[in-house]
């Protein structure tokens, strides 16, 4: 329903009719979007999925997943309300000035937010892996802003259904204070050719919980939704990924969801909501997931109750992710594992 209502209103443009295209007619002056504030635009996201490990990897398809067009319908049909695609841009763009990106690439992208729009789902497109901003800050600033101008521009009159996520997970180098500045730049740029496009800002230090109090975010903007990424706790979450040192020693580890694992979930999420509440923004929780090499029942126990307690809250969700090592989807098989789904989107709540 969530969707639906967000569809009605942002498809309502001057014409008095919906475009077929996600662009918007030929004649994009007589367009004019009806464009909802955070607050509904959050509503819409609802209950979102990544599309993880596949326009993020270094090259599409390195990691294991390349994007099928029936991953669209079955994420749908699931009751999924949105897609969070993550894309590593910097891949695919000059390295020298003016840091043009591959055209072939940006038709990519194209089709993976259309496919998306094409079903209904909110799309949301970001700047991922972006590693040189993390570790060199001052010298990729000129080629990051450079990357939002192009994407800014390319998708400004597409419809308010996409939404545009500033960077994933700003850390080391780029410090909450320096990101603080960095992220009002990029916004600027943003806002000169999508003044009222939803922009999805995330905290510094890997996105989580413990920077929220340290971001400043543009005021009197009624466009803004703030999100957080959600792996507490690590060592459950992470146990034997791959990426992170030392991880085997956590294997085994269990989530039972007994009262201090619980009391500790909501504790977190209260403060969340009393910062957001203070900020007069919404909460998108953009990623949370546990590693597949943990338990399955002791996954299912703690996704539902990262998943339930946010929606208690007004979060939107993106779970992590769709069909890879967090995945929920067996893209082999073409089946959903039912236990997790379930966990995500109960059968009672599927609309």
């Amino acid at each position: 329903m969530k969707r639906l209502i967000f569809l009605t209103i942002a498809c309502l443009i001057s014409s008095g009719g919906c475009s077929e295209n996600l662009a918007g007619t030929e004649d994009t002056d007589s367009t004019e979007f009806i464009w909802p504030p955070a607050a509904e635009i959050n509503a819409s996201i609802g209950r979102a999925i990544n599309l993880g490990n596949a326009l993020e990897a270094p090259a599409e398809g390195e990691w294991g997943v390349t994007l099928q067009e029936e991953y669209f319908e079955v994420i749908d049909s699931a009751g999924f309300d949105a897609v969070r695609i993550p894309v590593r841009w910097s891949a695919h763009a000059n390295v020298d000035s003016p840091y043009v990106i591959d055209e072939q690439f940006f038709r990519r992208v194209d089709w993976a937010v259309e496919n998306a729009v094409d079903r209904n789902l909110v799309a949301i497109i970001n700047i991922h892996h972006f590693e040189e901003i993390m570790t060199n800050p001052a010298a990729n600033k000129a080629r990051f802003l450079s990357l939002w101008r192009q994407i800014a521009d390319r998708y400004s009159d597409y419809l308010p259904q996409l939404i545009f996520e500033i960077l994933n997970e700003p850390n080391d180098q780029l410090t909450p204070d320096l990101w603080n500045r960095y992220l009002l730049d990029a916004y600027s740029i943003i806002r000169e050719s999508n003044p009222k496009r939803a922009l999805i800002i995330g905290t510094a230090n890997w996105g989580g919980l413990g920077s929220l109090e340290q971001l400043e975010i543009p005021e009197e903007d009624e466009f803004i939704i703030v999100t957080f990424h959600y792996y507490e706790p690590f060592p459950f979450t992470h146990q034997g990924a791959e990426w992170v040192e030392g991880s085997d020693a956590w294997l085994n580890t269990e989530w039972t969801g007994n009262s201090a694992e619980i009391e500790k979930v909501r504790a977190d999420f209260d403060r969340a909501a009393e910062w957001a509440d203070s900020k007069g923004v919404s909460l998108f929780m953009g990623e949370f997931g546990a590693y597949s090499r943990a338990g399955l029942v002791s996954r299912v126990r703690w996704t539902n109750c990262i998943a339930r307690e946010a929606e208690s809250r007004g979060f939107s969700w993106a779970y992590w992710e769709f069909c890879s090592g967090f995945g929920v989807y067996d893209s082999d098989t073409g089946t959903w594992n039912k236990y997790l789904l379930e966990a995500l989107i109960p059968e009672d709540q599927t609309e």
